[in-house]
């Protein structure tokens, strides 16, 4: 049996789990790569049909393990603090996101956020020497950052990153262009200042569309003569073409 569960509120990760009544909402440790992890179980036990190899779930968390998470929790605050403050003492160009002890304390994770490479060893170092256990540093993206701290896109609606959307994708600007999307960085660029990841949803189909259509600035053939294509709706599959100074639309298929 395979339970999926969320640990530190990020996303779900899945454990096999055997001869446990484990329910929705329930709180559980768990093994990782990582170490022990304590985290709650967001999607029920069912059945493994793959057989997939993968960390199992120790046991189901008692008041002790909670009491424990809460105190790492708290420390962990503490240690975030300590950070921000070496990292002005470094003058190291980063800006530290959050902090977090695995469940065993065998490591303290920091994740920040720079526009360029960071050499941390120092940084690294300082934090070891103090809590005295395997360090962590890792950097992420500014989409990264937008998806836990969530918010409304340009639609009105929930970010697609905090809700349903798992994998973060590369979009393109080719992505926009290939929509005929004015490029204007306040209509195409998300809260995090990248490219909205919405671009993707139909690039696929705007592609497979415009392969019929040709292209703006390209000369074509109408019943009333030869012209220049001065633009084109590919979802309605048709293009507007300046024959001698008339505009003329011609849908696709017709001449």
């Amino acid at each position: 049996m395979i339970v999926g569960v969320n640990i530190s509120g990020r996303d779900i990760e899945y454990f096999s789990c055997s001869k446990m009544n484990l329910k929705k909402n329930l709180t559980v440790i768990v093994e990782t790569d990582k170490g022990l992890e304590f985290g709650t179980v967001v999607k029920e036990p069912f059945d493994d049909d793959k057989k997939i190899k993968l960390n199992k779930v120790v046991r189901i968390a008692s008041k002790d393990d909670y009491l424990k998470n809460k105190k790492n929790i708290k420390d962990a605050s503490f240690a975030l603090k300590k950070c921000k403050e070496l990292v002005n003492d470094l003058g190291l160009n980063m800006v530290v996101v959050d902090c977090r002890y695995t469940f065993d304390r065998n490591q303290l994770l920091f994740r920040f956020l720079s526009d360029s490479r960071i050499d941390f060893r120092d940084l690294a170092r300082e934090l070891a020497s103090i809590y005295k256990t395997r360090i962590e540093l890792r950097q992420i993206g500014a989409r990264d950052k937008a998806r836990e701290v969530g918010g409304c896109g340009q639609c009105g609606r929930s970010l697609c990153c905090a809700g349903f959307l798992k994998d973060l994708d590369t979009v393109s600007i080719n992505m926009a262009k290939n929509q005929n999307i004015a490029l204007n960085p306040n209509k195409i660029n998300g809260v995090c200042g990248r490219l909205m990841c919405c671009l993707k949803y139909e690039n696929d189909n705007y592609v497979e569309c415009s392969k019929c259509l040709p292209k703006v600035g390209s000369l074509v053939d109408t019943d009333s003569g030869k012209g220049k294509v001065i633009s084109v709706d590919i979802l309605n599959k048709t293009y507007k073409v300046d024959v001698d100074g008339n505009i003329i639309e011609v849908t696709r298929g017709s001449n």
